[in-house]
């Protein structure tokens, strides 16, 4: 079989793929159709996560070359255009356009949908409460600079609920118009990513090549897009949307750069098979209340996950835990802590959701 035969196979087989999406998407209308009728949660993760499970079970069945990477890059694409059909929402991210949330917030919603770039973390969450955007998305921790008060600060002080988690490793990429490296004469790149590729900038001897600051790395993508004598060291997304093609993918110094972004809304999640709870407790200001707190977990049987203080910006000295632990609000465990009548802590349970490292 020739190339040209063996095209006119993928063609075919595109054929087929494109008439089935289509039925698919008939389907869908439908439900968003009952869902509207019902006033039922068009975004489900625990589904999400059932879908992409049964079809790495299928593939491995069918001895496929899929793997769950590859079924989850293709299929959370077709479920976010999917969700578009059954209702389309809008989502606010920390922006500007182009930044790591929006790279983050297309992973969980796709290109079709409606997004809104919002300048504070902060604002993310005020958008939400006033009803402006469905869903939010922000980064809460990196594994290399820690937590992000703000989006702390932010969880303590309004009422959204964490709805799911995506963690995204960060890569820099090296984006030109130029096709000859050598013939680059300028770098635009917030100074943030700049510092975070030195070794590839030593390595490709362009530390001498003038560097040139910006407030983001959209901002540098776009510079860059109109400077055929230039680069921009930025996110793989920011250079897709100024058109900008991508020299080096990956560029940074930390390959293990990761963060970890939460997706907000006023939705309640049912149970899934691997739950992640988050909340905020409040403690007595007495000798050993942490501890004694965090026995009561131990007592119950509940796995704790992570755990994080910020001061309470109102009263000088006292701070707030932030608490990660497996299950979800509604088992029978955790209802034991939330309803003690004899407690000496107060929580604010922030949201169930699927654990993004498990799923």
């Amino acid at each position: 079989m020739d190339l040209n035969e063996l095209r006119k196979e993928i063609d075919k087989l595109d054929d087929e793929i494109l008439k089935l999406l289509n039925e698919r998407m008939q389907v869908v209308k439908k439900v968003g159709e009952y869902k509207h009728k019902t006033k039922g949660a068009v975004y489900r993760p625990e589904r999400e996560k059932e879908i992409i499970d049964r079809l790495e079970s299928l593939s491995k069945k069918q001895n496929g070359l899929l793997n769950k990477k590859a079924i989850e890059a293709i299929f959370m694409q077709i479920i976010a255009v999917s969700r578009n059909y059954e209702l389309p929402e809008r989502v606010a991210y920390l922006g500007p356009e182009g930044s790591y949330s929006h790279q983050a917030a297309e992973l969980k919603f796709g290109a079709m949908s409606n997004y809104l770039p919002i300048s504070s973390i902060e604002g993310v969450f005020k958008v939400l409460q006033n009803k402006e955007a469905k869903f939010g998305v922000v980064p809460i921790e990196n594994n290399t600079d820690g937590a992000i008060g703000a989006t702390l600060d932010s969880l303590a002080k309004y009422d959204s609920l964490i709805v799911a988690e995506e963690y995204m490793d960060i890569h820099h990429s090296f984006a030109t118009v130029q096709d000859d490296i050598k013939k680059i004469k300028r770098i635009y790149s917030h100074p943030q990513g700049y510092n975070q590729c030195i070794g590839f900038l030593e390595e490709h001897f362009l530390t001498e090549v003038e560097f040139v600051p910006t407030r983001s790395t959209s901002a540098a993508a776009k510079r860059a897009a109109d400077d055929p004598d230039s680069a921009a060291i930025c996110s793989k997304i920011a250079a897709k949307l100024h058109h900008l093609p991508i020299l080096f993918e990956k560029i940074e110094d930390n390959e293990a750069n990761r963060t970890r972004f939460l997706i907000l809304s006023d939705i309640k999640n049912g149970k899934s098979e691997f739950d992640k709870t988050s909340i905020l407790a409040k403690l007595d200001d007495t000798p050993g209340s942490l501890v004694e707190f965090l026995q009561k977990f131990k007592d119950v049987g509940i796995n704790l996950l992570k755990i994080e203080s910020r001061p309470i910006k109102e009263e000088k000295f006292k701070s707030m835990f932030f608490i990660d632990f497996e299950g979800h609000k509604d088992d029978e465990n955790f209802q034991k802590l939330l309803n003690d009548k004899d407690a000496n802590y107060s929580i604010k349970w922030l949201g169930s959701y699927v654990d993004g490292e498990k799923k």
